[in-house]
């Protein structure tokens, strides 16, 4: 690729769904594969990239509490259950050459090591992938939330969200065919109109720190690369 980056440093978003495939839950190997393979692509543009995955595919906080379970414990478990998808995309970069850290806001240091703002900048520029993994290490806040806050404290240029659909759209496009993706967006027109970019904390406190969010399809290989050049399809929140 000949594209020059926009960006020097930046923050891949990726929902705990993004790892399942076409499974029902739990991490699909090839799928895995393919996502570590574009963060591997964009890491060897020389670009500081981090992550911060979430737990939808092995646990739902919402339907836990919903089955009995007290909402803080089910958030805990929840943050546990990122853990388990970090050191599984820490497992599948480093087997294809790629140093990683995994960082966690839960200490836990026979796993991985607890999460120190100045360490993780350093392991970036060492040239190290980071994932923070636990969410912000508290309940009630969404891996959104604990994404906006690790690009804001890594001073990270941009944050980046993989998700299901290639940008956002004002309605469900896979039950709506004529749902309309927005190219570019303002924060307040996604806190106003209520779309469901990313929880409206991550979003304010994207807007507070000036870090454009942009939402791109996790789906389609290369995307990312594309995202960070600033071309492909993608819808930009500044």
């Amino acid at each position: 690729m000949t594209s020059t980056p926009k960006y020097k440093r930046v923050l891949l978003k990726l929902s705990g769904e993004a790892l399942m495939g076409d499974l029902d839950y739990g991490l699909d190997p090839g799928t895995v594969e393919r996502i570590c393979e574009d963060v591997k692509t964009v890491h060897e543009m020389g670009i500081q990239t981090s992550l911060v995955i979430g737990a939808g595919n092995i646990f739902r906080g919402v339907a836990g509490a919903a089955a009995g379970i007290e909402r803080t414990t089910a958030d805990y478990m929840g943050m546990l259950a990122t853990v388990i998808n970090a050191l599984a995309v820490q497992s599948m970069l480093e087997s294809i050459g790629i140093q990683t850290r995994v960082l966690s806001a839960i200490p836990m240091s026979t796993v991985c090591e607890s999460y120190i703002r100045r360490r993780a900048v350093r392991h970036m520029e060492k040239g190290r992938v980071v994932i923070f993994a636990a969410g912000t290490g508290n309940p009630f806040f969404t891996t959104d939330t604990a994404a906006a806050l690790r690009a804001a404290e890594m001073g990270c240029e941009a944050l980046i969200k993989g998700t299901q659909v290639d940008g956002v759209y004002d309605s469900d496009p896979k039950t709506n065919p004529d749902a309309k993706r927005y190219k570019q967006l303002s924060y307040q027109e996604v806190l106003s109109n209520n779309l469901r970019v990313m929880d409206t904390s991550a979003v304010a406190l994207s807007r507070e720190n000036n870090i454009p969010i942009l939402v791109f399809s996790i789906h389609n290989s290369g995307d990312f690369a594309k995202v960070v050049c600033g071309e492909g399809t993608f819808t930009e929140v500044s």
